[in-house]
């Protein structure tokens, strides 16, 4: 199983501080019309690891929204109707559902909510489970991840380009495709 590692997502990040990584993440630009290609559920510990996978989505042209980079506001300490509803909200608006899973991840209260609601509302098909650090694509005690399609990185001519897998690992497509429902899976060969 290929995965993004913590260094390449640093990298591609600017390999910058946490505290930098939160505002450079605040100026970055709410997508035109309101709608994004992605919805990014993370672990807010995760920040300059979100900043890279979020750097790396947008190189290949998809607009990704994260809660505390474009509203900014949302309480995600405090499990809130207001923040709920918000986050609701967001959802709706997206096209697909990207669940970076790492070691943070176990400890956030939102993460196996906001995959419940997108599956609910979405389907299972526009959701992506996108394993960010070694070790962090098993899914024990988390079973339920691997009914989804895994998100996973392809190397090609020197170049990354992110795949979304089906949970045989042995068909994938562009993201784009999978967001935009055009294409079709393909055999391909993932790692570094």
């Amino acid at each position: 199983m290929a995965y993004y590692t913590a260094s390449e997502l640093r990298q591609s990040a600017g390999g910058i501080t946490a505290s930098a990584a939160r505002s450079e993440l605040s100026h970055t630009a709410m997508s035109a019309a309101g709608t994004y290609d992605v919805f990014l559920s993370h672990s807010v510990r995760d920040d300059v690891l979100v900043l890279g996978l979020k750097k790396e989505l947008e190189r290949v042209r998809l607009t990704v929204y994260v809660d505390w980079i474009e509203d900014p506001a949302l309480d995600r300490e405090t499990v809130s109707p207001t923040t709920a509803t918000r986050l609701r909200e967001r959802m709706r608006s997206c096209r697909s559902l990207v669940y970076a899973t790492s070691r943070s991840a176990s400890a956030s209260k939102w993460m196996p909510w906001e995959l419940g609601y997108f599956d609910g509302h979405h389907g299972q098909s526009k959701v992506a489970i996108c394993p960010i650090e070694a070790g962090t694509g098993s899914i024990q005690g988390q079973e339920y991840l691997g009914v989804y399609k895994r998100l996973e990185p392809v190397h090609d001519d020197g170049r990354v380009f992110p795949y979304v897998l089906k949970p045989s690992g042995r068909e994938g497509e562009p993201m784009h495709s999978f967001i935009h429902g055009r294409g079709s899976f393909v055999g391909i060969t993932t790692g570094s």
